[in-house]
């Protein structure tokens, strides 16, 4: 599990990018689980999170941002990455981000991509 915490700022709001070898739907549970152990990623306001497994079915979650578990899953696929669950973790800062929120679930799981 890679997680890369506090990369992206914005009105209050903060973002955390994690991700980690995932081959099923059980293993992305599994994986949320997981990091939702640690305490900090239980507490945040969202954990969205997409993947393609191996067998090229897609998998996401919005987990109460609306289009963003899309916007994870878009980049997967476009990208041909396979077989990685890519979570995005915000806690809200109290400032509505509008559709800059799009914008920061794609520079997070850039981040992630360049990284593993």
């Amino acid at each position: 599990m890679e997680i890369y915490d506090g990369i992206i700022s914005d009105r209050g709001s903060k973002y955390a990018v994690s991700g980690g070898a995932c081959g099923s739907e059980e293993e992305a549970k599994a994986f949320l689980k997981e990091l939702c152990r640690k305490k900090k990623f239980a507490k945040a306001t969202h954990n969205t999170w997409g993947v393609v497994l191996p067998d090229g079915t897609p998998l996401k979650n919005d987990d109460g941002e609306s289009g963003a578990g899309m916007v994870i899953l878009r980049m997967l696929e476009r990208e041909g990455v396979t077989g990685q669950i890519v979570v995005v973790t915000r806690w809200y800062g109290g400032k509505h981000l509008g559709g800059d929120r799009f914008r920061h679930v794609q520079d997070a799981v850039r981040y992630y991509l360049d990284r593993v």
